[in-house]
């Protein structure tokens, strides 16, 4: 049985070092337990299912089934889970979609000795945390310079180092319609050129490398 007071824990993540580390932390906590460990986002919904655990700790990019979707499908299934979002990334647009699919907070991999427990305690209270660098990136761009899919998948041809012909081949549209969706690709990230959009993309998570 349970005792009163511990907070039940769950980590996802790929790389088992990562695992150990967290596993480290939470073992020396005296009202904290680890009581499940997933490395994807499909055992990830298993796991939960079978432990229910009162804060996950959910990476984001993770091989099969990624973080959002798995946040989503857990989420769905139990609307009160509390997902904190573990990430090396300062993109804004993984976070928000992390954020939009029910995660409660994030904290990057490099805060997680100083701010892991402290931060479980905030998420398992039903409190968000988001660090402020991130936040400050989410309101600069959540109004007006989202990507439809269709200059999301043009830019990652481009990014794959494809030119306007072969991108209209590939997709299916005209080489004119291509460069106007560079255009507008280019005015809504605020780039230079083509190479500087492909890194702007990268940076801020609208494509995963």
């Amino acid at each position: 049985m349970q005792p009163e007071g511990i907070i039940r824990v769950m980590t996802v993540d790929d790389h088992p070092l990562l695992r150990d580390g967290i596993a480290a932390v939470i073992e020396a906590v005296p009202d904290m337990r680890l009581v499940a460990e997933a490395v994807d986002g499909a055992e990830a919904v298993e796991r939960f299912r079978q432990f229910r655990p009162d804060v996950t700790l959910m990476d984001l990019q993770m091989p099969g089934m990624g973080g959002v979707e798995a946040i989503s499908r857990i989420r769905a299934e139990f609307p009160g889970a509390h997902i904190l979002v573990l990430t090396t990334y300062r993109g804004d647009v993984q976070a928000l979609n992390s954020l939009r699919a029910g995660a409660r907070g994030i904290l990057l991999k490099s805060a997680l000795r100083k701010e892991l427990v402290e931060t479980i305690r905030l998420v398992h209270q039903g409190k968000r945390h988001i660090p402020a660098d991130i936040a400050a990136e989410i309101a600069e761009h959540v109004v007006g310079d989202a990507l439809s899919e269709r200059e999301i998948e043009v830019l990652r041809q481009v990014a794959d180092g494809r030119g306007n012909k072969v991108v209209g081949v590939r997709l299916g549209i005209s080489e004119d319609t291509v460069k106007a969706h560079m255009k507008n690709i280019l005015a809504k990230l605020g780039a230079r050129d083509r190479t500087h959009a492909v890194r702007i993309a990268f940076k801020r998570g609208i494509l995963e490398p």
